[in-house]
């Protein structure tokens, strides 16, 4: 009788050439799971990639140097290769100017003193400037007139006036200031960021306890890469200084110089103490080139929008050395070369554009001589006052009594 056979285990199953090499058999995934796979691949990378960006725009938001948070985040945006989605969100937001209508400020009423020539002074005679001639029609009540808010020794060093400078745009007005070099001395002082960081010989900002004689600050040119040329300061460099390009050049007994480096005596020696550079020169001989009108989207600085009517600040020497600035909303270079012009500039160059970047300071002693309470000469300017009270992002010039 044949005897049963009994049925074969699992483990008892001969095994096929695969198994017996070692090999574990194919065997198919679950329906979906490559797909969850990659999924969590894509989340884990984008996870991250919020991680440092979010990470990378804080810190920019956070760190020392002062600013708006647009001006942040613009800075932020342009330093990794974002400057073409910064430069199109400008474009979308760009609001042109109004045309028509009237100021909205008294100009008699945003302080100083009118002085008259027929006053005499012991020793040094200040130079009071001849009042300015409205662009836009008749004047306004105040407007062109040069006020003293500064004085040294009990001598006016620092005028200012308003002009309202398109008769188109009637309702907008720039702010013009007068330094007297003879009672002034200015210097450069580097930002956070721009030159960045290194041994320049200055602060960032204008500490407690270095404030004694602060009469004035104002902005800087373009990103120094943007400029055309360079940045030196104390025998350090940021980028090389460039024959032909515009420039304020500072010497060390406190002089600011205003024209084209390499031409009229500008060259480096052992009396410069720094070298800004940006663009070219709008006022030249005391006349407004036909340059001013060219490429002004491109040659002049990259605008809000790409429209030519911006925030503009420029600066200027006269025939006496008195330094002049200018800045105001809905300018164009013209305009800014023309308000410097009738000034009584010689030389004169564009700074810095766009409302983030204008600034300038007037400082009142009064009882606080060591800590000086700063005002913004155009009450419309985004600065805050104090701005250079704290680290800043972009250098800026201080000026001091001698």
């Amino acid at each position: 009788m044949a005897r049963p056979v009994a049925p074969v285990r699992q483990s008892q199953r001969p095994m096929d050439g695969a198994s017996r090499r070692g090999l574990v058999p194919w065997r198919r995934q679950p329906p979906g799971q490559g797909l969850h796979l990659w999924t969590r691949v894509v989340l884990a990378c984008v996870t991250t990639f919020i991680f440092v960006v979010g990470w990378s725009l804080g810190h920019a938001l956070t760190m020392t140097g002062g600013g708006t948070m647009s001006e942040r985040v613009a800075e932020w945006a342009r330093n990794h290769y974002l400057g073409p989605l910064v430069t199109f969100g400008e474009w979308l937001t760009y609001s042109p100017p109004k045309k028509g209508g009237t100021v909205n400020v008294h100009f008699n009423k945003l302080g100083g003193n009118v002085v008259h020539k027929q006053k005499h002074y012991h020793g040094l005679v200040p130079i009071i400037p001849d009042n300015l001639t409205p662009i836009a029609g008749h004047r306004l009540p105040g407007e062109g007139i040069w006020r003293e808010v500064e004085t040294v020794k009990g001598k006016p060093a620092v005028f200012k006036t308003y002009l309202r400078f398109s008769s188109v745009y009637t309702s907008y007005y720039a702010g013009l200031v007068s330094m007297d070099q003879r009672l002034l001395r200015f210097s450069l002082r580097p930002g956070t960021e721009d030159p960045g960081p290194g041994n320049w010989g200055a602060p960032v900002y204008l500490p407690s306890g270095s404030r004694t004689g602060l009469m004035a600050t104002f902005n800087s040119g373009f990103r120094i890469y943007n400029s055309g040329g360079g940045f030196y300061l104390h025998g350090r460099y940021q980028g090389a200084l460039v024959n032909g390009v515009a420039s304020e050049v500072y010497y060390k007994n406190g002089r600011l110089a205003i024209g084209t480096w390499g031409r009229a005596g500008l060259h480096m020696g052992p009396n410069v103490a720094a070298v800004r550079q940006n663009l070219h020169l709008i006022v030249i001989n005391g006349k407004v080139p036909a340059s001013v009108d060219q490429n002004v989207e491109g040659a002049w600085g990259a605008t809000l929008g790409g429209g030519y009517y911006v925030w503009r600040s420029g600066i200027c020497e006269t025939r006496d050395k008195r330094i002049i600035y200018a800045y105001g909303p809905a300018l164009n270079v013209r305009e800014l070369a023309t308000l410097l012009k009738r000034a009584g500039c010689q030389t004169g160059m564009e700074l810095d554009i766009n409302p983030d970047w204008m600034s300038f300071m007037y400082y009142l002693a009064k009882n606080h001589p060591g800590n000086p309470t700063p005002v913004n000469l155009l009450p419309t300017q985004i600065q805050p006052a104090d701005r250079y009270y704290f680290p800043a992002s972009r250098d800026f010039t201080a000026v001091f009594t001698r």
